[in-house]
């Protein structure tokens, strides 16, 4: 579809799953995210045993760390799977936490198709910032299946070379801009500032979304992008779903002594000069439209879209 993206999905390629980040819960949500894939006519390896776990991760650092290559980490023929070469797609079975720490280690992204979202933000944007292809932002082999048709197709076209179409929200500031599309989860992307994992933001299209987070938790977020000049540095900057936080963190106050998640976004970003829109749908909740990191794209603050430039 293009040479910002990596060569599209065939019949019969592998897919090789990848649990980088928290355990496993029930598999039934693996298997049924699994049999969407197979749908499309996907081979998938499970390089490892669901139940894998080392406290609340997915395994230890060097076993998680070993899904991501395509010999399993191997450091000799007869400890290698018995896939051969790499998949054509990385595709990142949940998130939680854990990604991160694999960052600390020499870890060699390959080029490629890589997917997730949530925890999986830390991986596909150090994939993005070492320049290479294929990180896309999208839904995990456990929520795929629950993900409704359109966005189950979105992914398929998007991996398979065809055009996805654009993604609607809603204009809270007018204008238009174009550059190269980054998509994180807030929270997890914070953490990246000052780090050598995170993308060059300068002119950038930014689309975040969050999580269970606080009002408060969420302008003190901004806030540090806002302190180290993160923020500034963006052509435009849109909102996809921030489930479950519009609430005061537990605590009963009135309306009047506190901010709503939406007045915290719209101050936040107001001052930037840039087109701003939010309701993507992008994010925990399903209608998960899949993204693909580093394209360029186009944010219309006047008609509310965002579109890839293929």
């Amino acid at each position: 579809m293009s040479d910002w993206l990596p060569p599209p999905l065939r019949q019969g390629d592998r897919v090789r799953l990848v649990a980088a980040s928290s355990a496993l819960g029930e598999r039934q949500r693996l298997e049924a995210g699994i049999a969407v894939l197979e749908g499309w006519g996907l081979t998938v390896e499970l390089p490892f045993v669901p139940e894998r776990r080392w406290g609340y991760l997915a395994g230890r650092d060097h076993e998680r760390l070993a899904d991501l290559l395509p010999d399993g980490g191997a450091t000799s023929p007869d400890e290698a799977t018995t896939s051969s070469g790499p998949a054509a797609l990385l595709a990142c079975v949940r998130g939680g936490w854990g990604a991160a720490r694999l960052l600390e280690q020499p870890l060699l992204l390959p080029e490629g198709w890589l997917l997730g979202f949530s925890d999986v933000t830390s991986l596909l944007l150090a994939q993005q910032a070492r320049g290479l292809r294929g990180a896309v932002h999208g839904p995990m082999i456990t929520t795929l299946a629950a993900e409704p048709a359109w966005s189950q197709e979105r992914l398929r076209r998007l991996l398979f070379g065809e055009a996805p179409g654009v993604l609607r929200g809603t204009p809270w500031r007018g204008g238009r801009a174009e550059g190269p599309l980054l998509v994180a989860n807030l929270t997890v992307a914070t953490h990246l500032l000052g780090t050598e994992h995170l993308p060059n933001l300068q002119g950038a299209v930014l689309i975040l979304e969050d999580v269970g987070e606080a009002p408060y938790r969420i302008e003190r977020m901004l806030t540090h992008w806002r302190l180290c000049g993160a923020l500034q540095q963006l052509a435009g900057i849109g909102f996809g779903s921030f489930q479950g936080c519009d609430e005061p963190d537990g605590e009963r106050v009135s309306a009047g002594e506190r901010f709503s998640l939406e007045q915290v976004l719209r101050e936040r970003t107001a001052d930037l000069g840039i087109p701003v829109l939010s309701g993507f749908p992008v994010g925990h909740e399903p209608g998960n439209g899949a993204l693909p990191l580093g394209v360029p794209c186009r944010l219309d603050g006047e008609c509310g879209e965002l579109s890839l430039l293929l």
